[in-house]
């Protein structure tokens, strides 16, 4: 036990919370969030006349083997992500184990928080370079955004208010989950351009920008972190100056490719359960844009991982897709695919790759000692 704690010492303060908010007991919250809440929701909504309609055949379970394929191509978009990011410091092995621990993180945090400060410590850990880390986690938070502002604008052109919710027809129909959803967007849009300006601009305006409101107030007790943001910047700021144009496009076409395949996955479980919906393109291109702005509103979830959160709005949202008796069935394999299974795998990589951190640290110690 000793032998143990004695590495941890070696941690900062900030690197042992970062190591306790992906401890294993974490999965227990969400868990019992997420399990209580689809009880909950089974004896409000489940319909036994609905459910007797599901037909599963060979249709269902193609659809259904289609979303578990999009599931891992997710996976190996963000792996390749990483990988490009990294200039390839790291194999194709540990580029998947990092997004595993980095999708465990997220699932065990509120969703509104993120994991960056997660993302910095395990990739520290690997003995990335400072440089290389800022760049990753920096750029990474601008890629996500701007997939976003893109492709939500492109789908409002073609489906206005409607792809927010059903019965928005137009800006009068709009309610508080509209409202909401606007100013998600706005939100996104101003820090992914504060981001981006940072990273591409003039990074040390933005440092100062940072470090200039953290003078008022509650903000001040931030003032260490705006200024190691604004630090982090500058640097991949020049790393990212160094980079060719394909560089930037090969990581936006995996980011895209990421996250596309976190929505058409919901896609092909709808179409394997609800044999009304219709699979012509404009009728799914309609759905998948439901989903995107659906998962808009969930990025601000105040429980961990969206556990629960997720399931309540699920219905809601695909209600003109999905009939309200059968609409928790797909929500619980959507979450069973895509959040419990990180969990999961969560549990069973993390611990050893702790371990591994813990063992590389004695090894460097005891050379220390010898020399």
């Amino acid at each position: 036990m000793d032998k143990d704690k004695e590495p941890l010492e070696e941690f900062t303060d900030e690197q042992k919370e970062v190591l306790e908010s992906i401890k294993i007991s974490r999965v227990i919250l969400p868990i019992v969030i997420g399990i209580g809440v689809v009880i909950y929701l089974f004896w409000k909504q489940f319909d036994p006349a609905e459910f007797a309609k599901i037909n599963w055949t060979t249709h269902t379970l193609f659809w259904i083997l289609l979303a578990v394929l999009i599931l891992i191509i997710r996976h190996l978009a963000y792996a390749a992500r990483l990988r490009i990011l990294s200039e390839k410091a790291f194999s194709w092995k540990k580029c998947i184990e990092l997004i595993f621990i980095w999708e465990f993180s997220s699932a065990v945090s509120p969703t509104s928080l993120g994991g960056s400060a997660v993302a910095f410590f395990v990739l520290a850990q690997e003995k990335l370079s400072t440089a290389k880390t800022a760049t990753i986690v920096l750029y990474t938070i601008v890629l996500d955004t701007f997939f976003f502002i893109f492709s939500l604008l492109g789908l409002f052109l073609i489906f206005g208010t409607s792809m927010i919710r059903p019965g928005m027809e137009n800006l009068q129909d709009i309610d508080g989950w509209g409202w909401t959803f606007i100013s998600a967007y706005l939100l996104m849009f101003v820090y992914g351009s504060l981001f981006a300006y940072g990273l591409f601009v003039n990074p040390k305006q933005i440092k100062n920008i940072l470090v200039w409101f953290t003078n008022f107030g509650f903000l001040k007790k931030y003032k260490k972190n705006a200024t190691d943001i604004g630090n982090d910047m500058i640097t991949a700021s020049k790393e990212l100056g160094r980079q060719k144009f394909s560089f930037h496009i090969s990581a936006f076409l995996a980011t895209a490719t990421a996250w596309s395949g976190r929505f058409l996955l919901l896609n092909c479980l709808i179409i394997a359960i609800v044999e009304t919906v219709s699979i012509d393109v404009m009728s799914q291109l309609g759905l998948y844009a439901r989903l995107e702005a659906m998962f808009v509103i969930m990025a601000f979830s105040p429980t961990p991982g969206g556990a629960g959160f997720a399931e309540v709005v699920f219905g809601g949202f695909l209600s003109d897709y999905v009939p309200k008796g059968i609409s928790l069935i797909i929500a619980s394999i959507w979450r069973l695919l895509t959040y419990y299974s990180y969990l999961i795998i969560g549990v069973i990589i993390i611990p050893n790759w702790i371990r591994n951190i813990m063992n590389e640290r004695r090894k460097r110690k005891n050379k220390d000692k010898v020399k």
